[in-house]
């Protein structure tokens, strides 16, 4: 449901139906009768909104527990790892606009450095910024402002944008020319505010688009979340960079600047963290590593000695099989494997379909791993390995 100002507000003013929620110990539909007893129906559904978004956002943020949100805004919000590192970029004694602030993730961090005007047209998504700013305690440096950003004539300072993904169709869109505000307007504002930083996904079409730029793809866990394009002077003119979170490990340089060798497959398959992957720093990474391309459509590396590096994570090879699902079973019927995790990146595989017509019954955990070597696809039994200590 829609939580709006009006619905907010009330939902605020009643903690104490968080308090009988948080005490339940009936089930959901028996909960909801009791609380429509002491409630209006609006706001009992509003309250079961919240706390189901507030378990879920706990994934994101370390406060979701008290925090405000709509469903929109939490899917779209940066988690506050990712937020708190793209902050350390922004320098303390210069005010930022964080312009489509949402539910407020980017503008929090940037709070707990600075001054920060956060702007949103939608007003609920201001009154959740302000609210999880004080969540967050930082809300006396931090102040919401319910506006459309193309009407903004003010560019004093540093930016911060977010353009909404999910335009007047509702449908979410992978190009920058249909987010709003629009690539021209980001464009132009890129080039009036004296530095500052743009919000993509990572599987948008931001390439080439921003050619006097910086764009730092971010992981976070494993997954690529973002890409983030930095403009003005807090970009390094013309690279691009992969970064790894929670480990802040980082990669910048150009992508054409290295070519890493091809050869076959060595004592360690090491496969790249998503955010290598995205940025193109692939071969840049494996020369600077000592390790090989496998193949030259192919995203996996491989080498002889495992890298100190959270940008990607070794496999220690036991066997190679050619891509033949026969030879495949064969080999499993004769091993000792229980647990077997299959990975894939360019060959296409039905991984639940093949995971049924294996024998498995061993106690020993595997790794099964398609992957194009010079040439062929080939399926390669590994063991995973620890490559990094934790962050």
């Amino acid at each position: 449901m829609n939580l709006d100002p009006e619905l907010l507000h009330q939902l605020r003013a009643t903690p104490e139906i968080f308090s009988r929620i948080a005490a339940a110990t009936e089930p959901e539909l028996a909960l909801q009768d009791r609380l429509r007893g002491e409630f209006p129906a609006e706001l009992v559904r509003g309250a079961l909104t919240l706390v189901e978004l507030r378990k879920r956002g706990a994934s994101k943020f370390s406060r979701a527990a008290e925090m405000w949100f709509d469903r929109v805004g939490l899917e779209q919000s940066t988690s506050e790892a990712l937020a708190r590192h793209k902050a350390r970029r922004f320098p303390e004694g210069v005010r930022v606009w964080d312009y489509c602030c949402g539910i407020g993730g980017d503008a929090i961090q940037l709070a707990a450095r600075d001054d920060v005007i956060a702007v949103d047209r939608d007003p609920s998504a201001c009154l959740c910024t302000q609210w999880n700013a004080e969540v967050y305690g930082v809300a006396d440096r931090l102040r919401t402002l319910c506006a459309d950003v193309t009407t903004l004539t003010e560019c004093e300072g540093l930016l911060h944008i977010d353009p909404d993904r999910r335009p007047a169709s509702g449908r979410r869109t992978l190009k920058l020319e249909e987010a709003e505000p629009s690539l021209d307007t980001v464009t132009q504002l890129a080039a009036e505010f004296r530095g500052g930083a743009i919000k993509c996904s990572p599987a948008s079409n931001f390439g080439g688009k921003f050619p006097a730029a910086e764009v730092e793809l971010i992981s976070l866990d494993g997954e690529c979340k973002e890409a983030t394009v930095w403009f003005g002077e807090l970009a390094a003119s013309g690279t691009w960079r992969a970064t790894a979170l929670p480990s802040g490990e980082t990669l910048s340089g150009d992508p054409l600047s290295a070519a890493a060798p091809i050869t076959p497959l060595g004592r360690y398959l090491i496969n790249p963290d998503p955010a290598l992957v995205r940025s193109g720093l692939i071969d840049l990474y494996a020369v600077r590593h000592g390790l090989s391309r496998l193949d030259d459509a192919e995203e996996y590396l491989t080498g002889d000695a495992i890298p100190d590096s959270h940008l990607s994570h070794a496999f220690e090879v036991v066997a190679e099989i050619a891509n033949n699902e026969r030879e495949i079973r064969d080999y499993f019927r004769g091993a000792a494997v229980g647990a077997l995790e299959i990975m894939c990146r360019r060959i296409p595989i039905d991984i639940e379909a093949l995971r049924r017509r294996l024998s498995l019954s061993g106690r020993q955990p595997a790794v099964l791993i398609f992957a194009r070597i010079e040439g062929r696809a080939r399926a390669v039994v590994c063991r995973r390995l620890v490559t990094a200590p934790d962050a």
